[in-house]
């Protein structure tokens, strides 16, 4: 197991992600599956993202290639014979002063073998790595820690059935997976911050792409689906401050086995909640090239509740799957952070006649752990300077462009 805490006072005006790249440093270091020992970690720095992306060993792994019907409680689980997974969490938070805040949590699932390489329990052939991040706007504080850990019933893992839980270590999310979705998150660094936030589903699952398979390139797609939206109040401490917070959250599940192609250089997502209702995920592949990808893609969700269909996607009411010519996204502003990389902190999104523009809370929220990537909190505002909405923006690949 390996613990990493970081912490960023910022400077200035305030699938398939990064997942399979960590998890391919947990395969380095934690080795591979021994006898009922415990295991062992190293840090792992100066990773190339896609270069780890790009790994084809995928030998004996399923693949993500023809749209499946989706079973909840099950899907909500993991896939063990798919190579990379992840539970993706994030929420826009605000106190009774009224003051803003992130949270971001991400558990990543890498299956090391595509079958258990015996009967015990250290041997299940998966390896699992959790981030934890929280923004506190009005101070310009960005926290973040992470944890990695082998596969073990004791130790890291992820279950599904009524009740649903996702363990690393002392992390929890975990709760009741019947409609509508019951979650707790539970998880903290015991002299730096602490989360504690429960969660419920106010909408309903929607399919990404083709019902649930989200295609990233001529060979390479995933399924994927999303929880726009989610009620959540808890609490939030930083340091020995301790807040009361409610608002709202964004559940992203993905898993596949297929990679990026080396066109890629990285990629620029966000998920977005606006206030009349409305949820929008946009994603743009970054090519080295500087040619629009034509795998680039979306989502518009129209205001939906649970009193309709509990699971929605391509060719239902309120769903429209956004391809790449049907939006696009512009970077207007770059934070350069103190190792000499660029990120673009602001962005122009058009669609549907519609123009957004997207601009980071804290310029600093670089995850800056195992491997560098852009991970934070934004708000969404209308060209005339009215707040639309809140979300999270997550930037890849910008780290492999710093300056010497």
């Amino acid at each position: 197991m390996q613990r990493k805490v970081r912490s960023v006072a910022a400077k200035g005006f305030n699938g398939l992600r990064a997942a399979s790249a960590l998890l391919i440093v947990i395969s380095v270091a934690i080795g591979g599956c021994q006898p009922d020992t415990s295991p062992a970690a190293a840090t792992v720095t100066g990773l190339r993202l896609n270069s780890l992306l790009g790994s084809p060993n995928s030998d004996g792994f399923a693949r993500a290639e023809t749209p499946i019907d989706f079973v909840f409680p099950r899907d909500h689980g993991a896939h063990n014979p798919y190579r990379s997974e992840w539970w993706y969490l994030t929420a826009v938070l605000t106190d009774d002063q009224g003051l803003e805040y992130g949270v971001h949590f991400t558990q990543f699932r890498q299956a090391l073998t595509p079958v258990p390489t015996g009967d015990g329990p250290w041997h299940t052939g998966q390896a699992y790595l959790a981030h934890l991040a929280i923004t506190d706007v009005a101070t310009g504080v960005h926290l973040e820690a992470e944890r990695f850990a082998r596969g073990h019933p004791d130790l890291a893992g992820v279950t599904s059935g009524a009740q649903f839980a996702a363990v690393i270590e002392d992390w929890t999310l975990t709760g009741a997976t019947q409609s509508p979705i019951s979650l707790t998150l539970r998880a903290a660094e015991p002299e730096q911050f602490e989360v504690d936030l429960h969660i419920q589903q106010t909408g309903p699952i929607v399919l990404q792409g083709d019902r649930g398979l989200s295609a990233k390139g001529p060979d390479s797609a995933s399924y994927y689906y999303s929880i726009p939206r989610l009620r959540i109040e808890g609490r939030l401490r930083l340091n020995d401050r301790v807040v009361t917070v409610t608002g709202l959250g964004w559940l992203d599940r993905e898993w596949s086995t297929s990679v990026l192609d080396e066109s890629l250089a990285g990629w620029d997502w966000f998920s977005l909640q606006l206030d009349d209702a409305r949820s929008i995920m946009a994603f743009r592949l970054r090519r080295y090239d500087g040619a629009r990808d034509d795998f680039d893609h979306g989502l518009l969700v129209a205001p939906q509740d649970l009193d309709g269909r509990p699971v929605i996607g391509q060719g239902d009411p309120g769903v429209k799957i956004l391809q790449s010519s049907d939006f696009t996204l512009s970077p207007q502003r770059f934070y350069q952070d103190e190792r000499g990389a660029r990120w673009p902190v602001a962005w122009s999104l058009t669609m549907n006649g519609e123009t957004f523009i997207i601009n980071a809370l804290v310029d600093d929220q670089t995850i800056d752990l195992s491997v560098r990537y852009w991970e934070g909190l934004v708000e969404v505002m209308s060209p005339t300077g009215d707040r639309l909405g809140r979300g999270y923006m997550e930037l890849t690949g910008y780290a492999d462009e710093e300056q010497p």
